[in-house]
């Protein structure tokens, strides 16, 4: 689909409203990709539990977690592909309600096996972070779509600090009826898989593909169709573009899913926390998605406003190099109370490179948006794959992989000054922004 055809798109977001259909998706999507997150990270606090249980090795733990974010990488660029067809609303649907159901029923695992084989079907709920992409690029206007993207992408991440915090306390309230820690952990990831469900029904009846309407009556008018360029997944394949940000998100993104993965294990074995506190200091580098992603995509508008297309690329790549350092400096942490603050500084760096790297890929193809999403998008998880081996290779503790994560971040960084736009581009870019920026305010206008 061309997002160009399409021509309501709103020009400022209103965080305290609900109106359909601009600020209904916002608020939807953001927590659609949280309970998604939720579910896909809902094991991660209680893997000692999950460990002690199914007597798993630490290299076993590990490997489970490349399983949950190496589908992932598939399940990302097919979702672009099936986006560009199918529409948002149905895609997303689809996609909650049948991740719930592996995220339910992984407490049936017995072994190393089978718990891997959960792992990696749970994983495959982590495309809907393209779906949320895909979504607000659409309702939303070049001036505010980095800010719209970055705030909905960020407040989802969110759901992988809450999980942190509340899933070690609602295995306890279960164990308040199950005297049985492995039944407690069982249990627990039922609630989550419950909601993916329910707000799969929810998004289904609440929203619609586009500012106009749904994909299926826009094309019965003529006024959009499936694919309107032969080939542009292809193209969009084909750009050393997409493939520069696939490596950049990979350095932000990626290593924002591994510190999802082991955060609490890390605080665990490092500084000998009890489950309930490491998951809350843990939950602290998720929670700073309540701001720090959208702070990514603020500054990435504002740069686009007064620098065009170079100035979010130039961002873009000084706030992944601030985000190696603050990891390197993290990794070498031997005191408890000098670590918290600095992974707190690191979790802000990290989700505003993310933020910042979204804030570029709209304007990459705008014939083929889902196509560079799905696959910028799956590099996050391809560096996590990246990372996952690492933490999982004998001899190799978990600190020093964090320092060896922060010195190829550092080394990425200066990538993105290689993403660069055609003038005309440029040009075309520029003229979008004014005519959003003399709309601002309205809440739909004529763009495009």
């Amino acid at each position: 689909m061309d997002t160009n055809e399409l021509s309501g798109k709103a020009t400022s977001i209103t965080l305290n409203s609900f109106a359909a259909p601009h600020m209904r998706t916002f608020h939807l999507t953001w927590l659609a990709f949280f309970l998604c997150f939720f579910g896909w990270f809902g094991i991660a606090p209680l893997l000692g539990e999950v460990r002690e249980d199914l007597s798993l090795t630490n290299s076993e733990i590990f490997t489970s977690l490349i399983a949950s974010v190496f589908i992932t990488i598939f399940a990302r660029v097919a979702i672009g592909w099936i986006l560009d067809r199918v529409g948002p609303r149905r895609t997303y649907t689809g996609l909650l309600i049948l991740g719930s159901i592996p995220v339910m029923l992984i407490g049936l695992s017995q072994n190393f096996e089978t718990f891997v084989i959960f792992r990696l079907l749970i994983g495959v709920i982590g495309a809907s972070f393209v779906i949320t992409q895909y979504h607000t690029s659409v309702m939303f206007a070049p001036n505010v779509v980095g800010t719209a993207n970055a705030t909905t992408a960020g407040w989802g991440n969110l759901g992988g600090g809450v999980t942190q915090l509340v899933m070690p306390l609602v295995m306890t309230g279960v164990l308040f009826f199950v005297a049985n820690e492995a039944a407690g952990w069982r249990i627990a990831m039922v609630i989550p898989g419950v909601a993916l469900l329910l707000m799969g029904l929810v998004y289904y009846r609440f929203t619609q593909d586009a500012p106009e309407g749904d994909f299926e009556e826009l094309r019965a008018q003529g006024r959009v169709t499936k694919q309107n360029q032969p080939g542009a997944f292809a193209k969009a394949s084909r750009d050393p573009r997409v493939w520069m940000l696939f490596v950049i998100y990979g350095a932000c993104f990626g290593i924002e899913l591994t510190i999802n993965g082991m955060a609490s294990l890390y605080f665990q074995d490092r500084f000998g926390l009890d489950i309930v506190l490491a998951g809350v200091i843990a939950s602290l580098f998720g929670l700073m998605n309540i701001f720090a992603r959208t702070t990514g995509g603020i500054f990435s508008d504002k740069f686009g406003i007064k620098m065009g297309l170079r100035g979010r690329t130039m961002f873009m790549g000084g706030v992944l190099l601030l985000e190696g350092l603050a990891l390197v400096a993290f990794s070498r942490m031997d005191v408890l109370i000098l670590a918290i603050p600095m992974l707190i500084v690191f979790s802000i760096l990290v989700q505003m490179s993310e933020g910042a790297t979204f804030g570029v890929v709209p304007f990459v193809n705008r014939k083929a948006l889902g196509a560079v999403a799905g696959i910028v998008g799956a590099g996050g998880n391809a560096g996590a794959v990246a990372a996952g081996f690492l933490l999982r290779a004998e001899g190799v503790a978990m600190q020093d992989a964090l320092l060896y994560f922060g010195i190829v971040v550092i080394a990425i960084a200066p990538l993105a000054l290689f993403v660069r736009f055609p003038k005309r581009v440029e040009a075309i870019e520029r003229r979008r922004m004014r005519e959003a920026l003399e709309n601002e305010g309205r809440p739909a206008v004529v763009l495009d």
